[in-house]
């Protein structure tokens, strides 16, 4: 209460509300330690209500981790860890980024996913080495979005029973009494998924809380929700209940108010010094934490190899050697040159990671065939088909890289990517290591048409920060682009790939190693000097750059560049990218199937880009192409009227 109302900015009632929850949860039942956040086998906690922040940070300050009373003051301002919402890697303790609802609640589902796998991979007769629990605060908000049901559902199916859900049924939202538009019996919906359901729990009384806590916890065949009703902005006599206290500091005179209906007497930011003893849990979590690792070290004296594979895991490290297969297969698709779907090489590339990745887990949102994400001998424990639920999908994929020990990567169409658009800005937002496989990336997939075929999508990901969007024009690329997004440690890559086979290019060496690099030479001039023009091609299009620079061979002297990762090519010193694109070379051509706009940057205002700026349509995947204009004969054309134009 205190800390919006310094900030004049925030939402006070979900803290307030969840307050006598999260002491039972936070002091009794969590198990944790506040000197070490990042303790393997602590339990998760996610707070899928984002905008209820303060309550996270005030139970962490509390409890004793690295979040000091300075902090708690400036809530919300520049810089603090004490963000509006929930920042991963900013603020310790905090798990996951949340805020946009429900993917929080989806991140959980994801986070007792990943410790299922690892606790069956790792676990043996008298070491329970991986065995904690996923606790979610969810509200009415996040149980409306579509995400959660999707993820819900899952859970249920899968019966993930280290997940527990606290629902915090206030009954308010922003616009008010939710009972004029969210009227479902949300305890009935959650067990028809499968969940075990506590009913009528109420969240203001200690005892009840700690008896559903216990009793969710007792067992571990399904998934809990912990339905709790509580009144939002509890002890604000005049404002409790409403949603005047959603999204709002109380004003002066309400906190007054309410310090005096709570019997609260302290100065603002000032806790007796007895409230602090009693809430510390450094002591408490460090003995948890030590007889865990008493436990490890006896598992390491039994089982040495798994010990250090599960240290090697969940410390995010790669194992020796493990691109090697990859890069074997790059070299012998650059030998033998067969044209091949881009999808069936990134599958080729997904057998040769899980030779030295035990780590890899795939999935796809009911199109797995079609995807290529299950390489030949994927096991049960290293595939997952999530059926039709592309959002849910990819933020349960954040979830488990958060949690730790798993490479998870999923797959769908590249249009589909829009219903799980915000769980990859996420992803990128948090600066973790997730992958996302898009395949039938362009009007070339042909017959399913308009719906199914991406115009803008790629611009869509390409504008978001953080994100390295890979798109291969071969299998030698395919293998780059996903030892790439392995390597990758400071964010996510999506990784986009062809229906329609595609040639293999030919190399040089240089032009070999360069690829890593996001955009190379590909086909260079045969005279010395700049040439007269250059191409900037990508995915199936280089095939047509290459076609439209040997047509115009007699008459000029065209340079073509691939370019699969402009985020990469980008990432390169300004010697390396004026080499590839001479900045005084002004006749340039982007071609891409897809929207022209994103290439404008690069072609400047003297080039051209043949791309596809209208909706697709229902056709042959060769005639869609043709008849959108993605031909050799208009490359050629928009080769040599830039070529005039600048000469």
């Amino acid at each position: 209460m205190d800390a919006v109302q310094a900030a004049n900015s925030g939402h006070p009632g979900a803290p307030m509300g969840l307050a006598d929850v999260a002491e039972v949860l936070w002091r009794e039942v969590l198990r944790h330690n506040p000197a070490d956040p990042r303790w393997a086998d602590r339990d998760r906690f996610v707070l899928s209500n984002g905008h209820g922040s303060m309550l996270l940070y005030a139970v962490l300050h509390l409890t004793g981790y690295d979040v000091s009373i300075d902090d708690i003051k400036a809530f919300r301002q520049l810089h603090s860890p004490t963000a509006g919402h929930p920042e991963f890697g900013e603020c310790p303790g905090v798990e996951t980024t949340t805020g946009p609802l429900g993917q929080g609640f989806a991140n959980a589902v994801g986070m007792a996913l990943a410790e299922r796998l690892l606790a069956e991979t790792f676990n043996r007769d008298g070491f329970p080495v991986v065995d904690h629990r996923t606790w979610v605060i969810a509200g009415d908000g996040c149980l409306m979005e579509g995400v959660s049901h999707e993820a819900a559902s899952l859970a249920g199916t899968l019966g993930l029973g280290k997940l527990i859900c606290i629902y915090d049924d206030n009954g308010i939202s922003i616009d008010g009494e939710v009972e004029a538009w969210f009227t479902e019996d949300v305890p009935a919906r959650f067990e028809a998924y499968g969940w075990r359901v506590l009913r009528d729990v109420d969240g203001h009384d200690g005892d009840a809380v700690a008896r559903a806590l216990a009793e969710a916890a007792a067992r571990d065949d399904r998934p809990t929700l912990v339905c709790t009703r509580t009144v939002i902005g509890r002890g604000a006599p005049n404002k409790e209940g409403s949603a005047d206290v959603h999204g709002a500091a109380l004003g002066e005179d309400e906190v007054a108010a309410a310090r005096q209906r709570l019997n609260w007497g302290s100065p603002p930011f000032e806790i007796p010094t007895h409230l602090k003893e009693e809430w510390d849990c450094r002591a408490a979590g460090a003995a948890r934490q030590r007889d865990w690792q008493d436990l490890f070290d006896r598992y390491r004296a039994e089982h040495p190899e798994l010990a250090a594979e599960f240290e090697r895991r969940m410390a995010g490290e790669l194992p020796a050697g493990w691109s090697g297969p990859i890069d074997a297969l790059a070299r012998q698709a650059q030998d033998d040159g067969a044209p091949l779907e881009t999808r069936k090489s990134s599958q080729q590339c997904l057998g040769a990671l899980a030779e030295t990745l035990p780590e890899l887990f795939g999935g796809s949102a009911d199109l797995t065939g079609s995807n290529g994400t299950r390489w030949k001998g994927a096991t049960d424990r290293q595939y997952l088909s999530y059926g039709v639920r592309e959002f849910g999908m990819s933020a349960m994929v954040n979830g488990m890289v958060l949690h730790g020990g798993l490479r998870p990567f999923a797959g769908t169409f590249l249009v589909f990517m829009e219903y799980a658009r915000n769980a990859v800005r996420l992803a990128a937002l948090m600066k973790i290591p997730s992958v996302f496989v898009y395949t039938h990336d362009s009007v070339a997939l042909g017959e399913d048409g308009p719906t199914h075929q991406p115009i803008e999508q790629l611009t869509n990901l390409r504008t978001t920060p953080n994100l390295a969007v890979w798109r291969p024009c071969d299998t030698v690329e395919s293998a780059v682009a996903w030892r790439s997004a392995i390597d990758r440690r400071d964010g996510p890559s999506a990784l986009v790939f062809t229906r329609q086979k595609t040639e293999c290019q030919a190399r040089d060496q240089a032009a070999f190693e360069a690829i890593a690099r996001g955009g190379y030479v590909l086909r260079t001039e045969r005279r010395s000097g700049a040439p007269d023009a250059v191409v900037i091609a990508t995915g199936s299009e280089v095939g047509l750059a290459m076609a439209a620079a040997d047509a115009l061979a007699d008459e000029l002297d065209v340079r073509v560049v691939s370019m699969p990762c402009v985020d990469a090519f980008l990432a390169q010193d300004a010697g390396y990218r004026d080499g590839v694109l001479p900045p005084a070379l002004r006749a340039r051509v982007a071609v891409e199937a897809g929207h022209p706009d994103y290439w404008c940057k690069f072609v400047g205002l003297d080039g051209e880009v043949v791309g596809i700026d209208r909706f697709g349509l229902s056709a042959p995947g060769g005639v869609a192409m043709e008849t959108l204009g993605m031909t050799v004969d208009n490359v050629v054309a928009a080769v040599r009227r830039t070529v005039q134009r600048t000469s």
